[in-house]
């Protein structure tokens, strides 16, 4: 009998490198598939995993897709006034997107990678989701709201039931990767982490200052650009209150940043849109009682939906601390994710 074919998106790191192996050890062909989205990414990295692991390598080529849908987005979107989840985007239009299709022209089977996730079926509907993984610390199903369901149906991802602990100790012991490995960087295609300072050069201007304002509009001082500022940051101000302050909105049209008490922060409504329905679709009108997330390492909350066209009310039973417009909220039940969208 013919062995299933897996094409495994690999990235050089612990995840991807411990999967491969597991899948070759349950008896699986797998080929690697390195995605070079800009020139941060690690070739060489995921050359030497693949190497490690006895498998063939796939380089695909995806800068020109990676610039336009997610350096573009993640500058605009920061110029909007809007906190951006660049890994959000890229994960729909970029990463699965380019590993479904090289996958369906080259006569793979299923696509797999190193998530913290699994992917469910709802037998009621016909439909996929994202579940949740066994290692809660870890679970990534967050990020994953917005792929689609041809995408969903041909994934796999087989750290589903690990623990990230326990992968480490036993790639370490495998030698799979380099003892003591460092996590991938907050932004890949950002050195350093400092996205002012990349946007600035992706621009080739300085971001204009502007005024801090206190919530009755008074000017307290001058900002050094609005991309610098997120709701609810208090450090890398650079003001002097006398008193502890917090960024509770950014405001793009006026070129402002108000600032206040943190108890300014916390709120029970807001909305969405841009909605990507995964376990089940609600219509327009109707509403649903769910738990959802603001971000990534956010509790779940209970919460109220109302549905409209495209967009949703959200009304969460106790209030919630720096909701920021960009960042995604993630509805869930038990076992996973039923829709998602961006906050407005």
């Amino acid at each position: 009998m013919e062995k299933k074919k897996i094409l495994l998106g690999m990235s050089g790191g612990v995840d991807s490198t411990y999967a491969a192996s597991k899948l070759i050890s349950l008896g699986y062909y797998v080929e690697g598939a390195v995605l070079k989205m800009s020139g941060s990414t690690d070739i060489e990295g995921a050359k030497k995993a693949s190497e490690n692991v006895g498998i063939k390598l796939n380089i695909i080529d995806c800068e020109k897709e990676f610039k336009e849908c997610v350096i573009d987005n993640f500058v605009s979107e920061y110029l909007k006034a809007r906190t951006p989840n660049p890994c959000i985007v890229c994960n729909r239009t970029v990463k699965f997107f380019s590993l479904c299709r090289f996958a369906k022209e080259n006569g793979f089977d299923t696509v797999a990678t190193g998530h913290y996730s699994r992917v469910l079926y709802n037998k009621e509907n016909g439909r996929y989701y994202i579940g949740l993984a066994a290692d809660m610390k870890k679970d990534q199903s967050y990020v994953l709201w917005r792929l689609s369901q041809e995408e969903l149906s041909m994934l796999w991802f087989p750290m589903s039931d690990e623990i990230k602990e326990d992968i480490k100790q036993i790639s370490e012991e495998l030698s799979l990767v380099p003892k003591n490995m460092k996590e991938s960087q907050e932004i890949c295609f950002i050195l350093g982490n400092d996205h002012t300072e990349y946007i600035e050069e992706y621009l080739g201007k300085k971001i204009p200052e502007g005024d801090f304002t206190d919530v009755d509009g008074n000017i307290l001082g001058k900002h050094k650009g609005i991309v610098r500022y997120t709701i609810g940051q208090r450090k890398g101000l650079g003001i002097s209150l006398g008193k502890h302050a917090f960024v509770l909105s950014v405001n793009a049209c006026d070129n402002t940043v108000t600032l206040g008490d943190e108890d300014g922060l916390f709120k029970t409504e807001f909305d969405i849109s841009d909605i990507v329905f995964q376990k089940r679709e609600y219509k327009v009108g109707e509403t649903a009682e769910l738990s959802v997330k603001i971000r990534y390492a956010a509790k779940p909350v209970r919460c109220t939906v109302c549905f409209g066209e495209g967009k949703a009310h959200i009304t969460t039973d106790i209030p919630v601390r720096a909701i920021t417009p960009g960042q995604s909220a993630v509805f869930y039940e038990s076992d996973g994710v039923i829709f998602g969208g961006f906050i407005v």
